[in-house]
């Protein structure tokens, strides 16, 4: 009987927005229509690491799909040149457009040529899309224009003067420019239907803000959080210790575009503190890299070097307060600055002495060794205090809370940024979180993710909030944390020790076993996810492509798509990053060279090259019947037949009826 109440109670909801059997029969029509479309074009992204010119690029170009789409519909019509130029101007219509109007002596013929050409692009990239959902992406100056022009055609004889006269009026009335942008800005929407990043938008290259911007306009996308993301919402949060690495991994890099252009983070005081305190140290180990493009006078070269050891030690210092303060962690064992013998210049690690390669501390105790000085206290309240009140990263941290999660199925597909701990023989491990409670595999993710967002939540308990707020740094290094599962994170070791044996940090279990079917089965299974062609899609660790390394493993069960789009990486990888692309068809692998600049892209129409190799092709054309929304609009489908059946038998009574 609750049943039967509850289940009224729906329909009676439901009638609301279908209020008499003809709408909801038409809405029955419509639905069941859309589960015969082809499925969208998901793209897969992974360790952008700040990389903002590429990454905006890629997504212009759809990973090359647009150029590919651009040569089916024109080859053997026009030059490849004219191919090339027609491409860059959908990538960049508004920078194409000005160079083009300087040198066309006949821009209205121009024009005619190039509408009609970027309609026939569009009507190619929209195909597969319903209408309705056609006319959402449209912008609305242009949306009646653009739908017309999509669905009349110059060789229906009775409709060629028509379509003739559109764009005659949109060249007479000035709008052009405006169209072409409108239209280009259309085509890249419609290429790529879902884009989902598998983490690691911060950390090395100096854009991660304007990656941001660009997703906080993009029209759908979720995001699996990584670990350089989560150390920036820990720095968000509050975590000093997090504070300290995000500097820290800035410094290394002499990439202070984020901090200081991006979020308008104040180093001065940083800058100040640093030059008082190693003003005669070399901090040889502390110079930073420098990335292709990135010069710096020795001047500079010397105070980046000062500021990045300053923040190296308070970084210490302020995680192994962390460490004392979680002992349940077991990383205790990582306060190395307890383990110097300061007059001789040794690390004690597991009973054995290493030299160091300096011992200049100046604001260090011996016998207190993690405390801050007073001058570093007052340092860090005010980097605290300039990370909790930037306005723009606390919005960006909010993006990522509301677009992401520690992982997401979608599709048959359970994507996450880097591991699932396992045990050595491939079981789900167990780890703890607050209070001593023990999770695995589904269950761990979720509860993490749910201790992420208690972090920012103002009604959370405090005991709980401050615990979540110190576990960003386990989450940025613990060793069983899905987003490292290392070890250990060998940062002082690499800095300050000569013996390259303690630089090792051994992989966890999951790393080791991922090209195991058998272990990627269980872990498929262990968070439900069903189907005959099921996936792992992982990020996280560089894929040596240079070495010949496959990124499908497991039998095609798991894919790792960490191509190095950082430079950082490109030495490693010999590439410059993957797209993972799922359409109808199957899967491919887009594999990409290094990106020049957009303004080669705009001026000589010099396009990211990629390879595409075929990961997995169906054995039909995949539709939307056979998607994750395909179930959801079959499910709507049979609570519509259900409101039909009460509207035919009387159950329920038609609305605004005469």
């Amino acid at each position: 009987m609750k049943k039967m109440n509850r289940d009224m109670h729906y329909l009676q909801l439901l009638s609301t927005s279908f209020p008499t059997i003809a709408s909801a029969a038409t809405e029955i029509i419509n639905l069941e229509a859309i589960l015969n479309l082809p499925k969208g074009t998901e793209h897969f992204l992974a360790d952008l690491h700040g990389e903002s010119q590429a990454f905006q690029h890629v997504l212009k170009n759809a990973s090359g799909n647009i150029r590919r789409k651009v040569s089916e519909l024109f080859k053997g019509d026009i030059r490849e040149a004219e191919r090339r130029e027609l491409c860059t101007l959908i990538y960049y219509p508004e920078e194409k457009l000005e160079l083009i109007k300087a040198a066309e002596e006949d821009i209205d013929d121009w024009y005619h040529i190039t509408i009609h050409r970027l309609v026939a692009v569009c009507r190619d990239v929209s195909s597969k899309y319903t209408r309705s959902k056609v006319r959402k992406s449209l912008p609305e100056e242009f949306a009646y224009i653009i739908e017309e022009l999509l669905h009349e055609r110059t060789d229906d004889i009775d409709k060629a003067g028509y379509v003739s006269v559109i764009v005659d009026s949109i060249i007479s009335t000035g709008r052009a420019d405006d169209f072409i942008i409108a239209i280009c800005n259309v085509i890249q929407r419609l290429a790529i239907d879902q884009l989902h990043i598998l983490g690691d938008i911060y950390d090395r290259g100096s854009g991660a803000h304007i990656i941001l911007d660009t997703l906080r306009q993009y029209h759908s996308w979720d995001i699996q959080w990584g670990n350089h993301d989560m150390l920036w919402m820990g720095a968000a949060a509050g975590n000093n210790a997090c504070i300290c690495n995000v500097l820290r991994l800035s410094l290394r890099y002499a990439n202070l575009a984020t901090l200081e252009e991006g979020y308008g983070i104040n180093l001065v005081p940083l800058a100040t503190f640093a030059m008082d305190t190693y003003g005669d140290d070399p901090c040889e180990e502390f110079m930073p890299r420098l990335l292709t493009g990135n010069t710096l006078d020795e001047k500079t070269m010397r105070l980046t070097a000062q500021m990045h050891k300053a923040i190296s030690v308070i970084q210490f210092k302020k995680e192994a307060q962390v460490f004392h303060r979680r002992p349940e962690w077991q990383m205790e064992d990582r306060c190395l600055l307890e383990h110097i013998d300061y007059d001789r210049g040794v690390c004690t690690i597991v009973g054995k002495e290493y030299p160091m390669t300096s011992c200049h501390f100046p604001t260090i105790d011996p016998q207190h060794p993690n405390e801050l000085t007073d001058e570093e206290n007052t340092l860090m309240e005010k980097l605290h205090h300039s990370f909790r009140v930037c306005e723009k990263l606390q919005k960006h941290v909010k993006m990522l809370l509301s677009h992401g999660c520690m992982y997401t199925i979608c599709n048959q597909n359970l994507l996450f940024h880097a591991s699932c701990p396992l045990n050595e023989d491939g079981s789900l491990k167990a780890v703890q979180l607050i209070h001593g409670e023990q999770y695995s595999g589904h269950e761990l993710m979720h509860n993490i993710g749910m201790l992420v967002r208690a972090a920012f939540e103002s009604d959370t308990d405090k005991e709980l909030r401050l615990y979540a707020r110190d576990y960003f740094l386990y989450l940025w290094c613990g060793k069983d944390s899905p987003l490292f599962d290392k070890s250990k994170m060998a940062t002082f070791e690499r800095y300050f020790l000569t013996d390259k044996d303690t630089y090792k940090e051994e992989k966890g279990y999951y790393f080791q076993l991922r090209d195991n079917e058998e272990v990627c089965d269980r872990i498929l299974d262990a968070f439900g996810v069903k189907g005959k062609n099921r996936h792992i899609i992982n990020g996280h660790v560089p894929v040596h492509a240079r070495a010949g390394e496959n990124p499908i493993k497991a039998n095609g069960k798991l894919m790792v798509i960490d191509g190095g789009f950082s430079e950082a990486y490109h030495k490693e990888t010999g590439i410059a990053g993957y797209t993972l692309v799922y359409h109808s068809r199957g899967f491919q692998l887009v594999q990409h060279e290094p990106f020049t600049s957009a303004q080669d892209a705009i001026q000589r129409g010099i396009d990211i090259k990629s390879t595409t190799q075929l990961v997995e092709l169906s054995a039909h054309r995949m539709l939307v019947a056979d998607t994750d929304k395909g179930a959801d609009l079959r499910s709507q489908i049979a609570d519509l037949r259900e409101l039909l059946y009460a509207y035919r038998h009387g159950i329920l009574k038609e609305k605004n009826k005469i």
